[in-house]
């Protein structure tokens, strides 16, 4: 966030604050669509942020679904139907059900079992809606389905009426940095695309990949992305066979766009060691690779001072000792009031925190639009009424 945005965005809205920027966003996807090859198409993970997903709209291809909320959200955003996958390891029966009652297709289901798989044929059949189907194959854990398990449907494919199996789906990991290991990955995916032609006559029409591309969130983090995008789109050029490629991608995508804004709200000296309690907490920042707090992320203190940086120990307002942001991050003078701005927070810290304990309240959420005004998407919201018991109140 530049300067003035900062400062517009502290006097207008408390903190804690989540702020997300629709230009970065979608300047960030226009950026990896250059980077990849022509006809490779984005498929977003809505869980990485799901205060984004109107942004994107028109933006990507897919929205990736894992749950029934994510897909009321996407319902609730106007989210095409037909850019809709719906995937995830558990795939709540009533609500697959409820999907197929409202008579609109979805772009695409995944099956990740063959539990799964029975349900969509059943449902398909049951409803008579010639359903595409995508098969996620397993990467050694409990996602996905044995390739054996992949191969039998494969083999009986004539036997399912309703059901068109578009493809394969693959996922390994994240934060994934080696051009090798995705080169391989690669490999391995079109070496199993041949096999399944020569075995079982079957042509695979889509390949949905979740790469795993890393954000950078630490300096000592930081590597060549060109390059890493030019390796992969290489691998994907040399591949024999062709199917269409999309790439799963959520923290690629949103992490960039956001900034956390913490007030500090106290400061002292305990055993020689400077503290500075925010109003934020570990319930609302979350960096994936941060090492019990010795990482240092992108951050900057507003307003900004002259003078030599004193480390400070940034611990939330969580009553737990666990709760440390960031340990010995040098700061220039701060002050209670003063606000610190944590950069690349917008994949998962608004979603994946702990973020009913203690009941404090969910930070707001603002857009900040591409004519530079600021749009509240939520505004702070109370958890005690969650935490509460009611007996029959």
């Amino acid at each position: 966030m530049t300067r003035d945005n900062i400062i517009k965005a502290l006097d207008k809205f408390p903190t804690p604050l989540y702020v997300f920027e629709a230009e970065k966003l979608t300047d960030r996807v226009d950026y990896l669509k250059k980077s990849l090859p022509s006809g490779v198409s984005l498929c977003y993970a809505v869980k990485a942020n799901t205060f984004v997903v109107k942004e994107l709209i028109g933006h990507v291809d897919r929205f990736e679904i894992c749950s029934p909320g994510e897909a009321y959200i996407c319902d609730a955003q106007a989210v095409p139907r037909a850019e809709m996958v719906i995937s995830g390891v558990y795939k709540d029966p009533h609500f697959i059900e409820e999907l197929f009652a409202k008579g609109e297709k979805v772009g695409h289901f995944t099956a990740e079992s063959k539990e799964q798989f029975e349900l969509i044929r059943f449902l398909s059949e049951k409803y008579k809606i010639k359903t595409k189907l995508l098969l996620r194959l397993s990467s050694g854990n409990q996602f996905g389905m044995d390739n054996s398990v992949l191969c039998e449907i494969i083999k009986n494919r004539s036997e399912y009426e309703y059901l068109d199996i578009c493809g394969v789906q693959y996922f390994s990991g994240t934060q994934k940095t080696s051009i090798k290991k995705l080169r391989r990955e690669i490999r391995q995916l079109d070496n199993l695309i041949t096999k399944l032609r020569s075995d079982f006559d079957y042509d695979c029409r889509e390949l949905e990949i979740g790469p795993g591309f890393p954000a950078c969130y630490f300096p000592e983090d930081e590597f060549d992305e060109d390059e890493l995008l030019r390796g992969f789109s290489e691998a994907l050029n040399e591949m024999e066979n062709r199917p269409k490629i999309s790439l799963e991608l959520g923290r690629s995508i949103a992490a960039s766009c956001g900034s956390f804004l913490t007030r500090i709200v106290d400061k002292k000296t305990n055993c020689c060691e400077n503290y500075a309690i925010v109003d934020g907490g570990i319930h609302q920042l979350v960096y994936f690779g941060q090492m019990m707090a010795m990482k240092k992320p992108y951050h900057s203190l507003y307003p900004e001072r002259q003078g030599e940086p004193t480390p400070y120990n940034i611990c939330g307002a969580l009553c737990t000792t666990a709760d440390i942001l960031v340990k010995q991050l040098p700061l220039i003078c701060p002050e209670i009031g003063d606000a610190i701005i944590f950069e690349n927070t917008g994949a998962y810290s608004v979603t994946e925190g702990i973020s009913l304990f203690l009941s404090r309240d969910l930070p707001t959420v603002v857009i900040l639009e591409k004519d530079g005004k600021f749009t509240c998407v939520r505004e702070a919201m109370p958890t005690h009424p969650i935490n509460n018991s009611n007996y029959g109140g």
